[in-house]
């Protein structure tokens, strides 16, 4: 499920603008096959994912359109293509 997330989570992010991000919730949305509200309990590994992503260089994550730390992001949060 994990390396599922971190695909979809770059796939999501291919399909948009350069400029644009996504909420982890877009990911587990996508991921979860259910049509109940099944998907929240894939909002913490969609989360993890991110955080594996952005250790990669991939992405970063944001709150407030500005890059947190993993220790820093409470709350919403966002993710968008790293920015190099």
């Amino acid at each position: 499920m994990d390396q599922r997330l971190e695909r979809t989570i770059m796939s999501l992010l291919e399909q948009r603008a350069d400029t644009s991000s996504i909420c982890p919730s877009d990911a587990a949305r996508a991921v979860y096959e259910g049509d109940d509200d099944g998907w929240r309990d894939l909002m913490e590994p969609a989360r993890r994912a991110a955080w594996r992503l952005v250790a990669a260089g991939q992405v970063e994550v944001t709150r407030s359109g500005k890059p947190v730390e993993e220790s820093e992001a409470r709350g919403p949060i966002r993710i968008r293509r790293a920015r190099r």
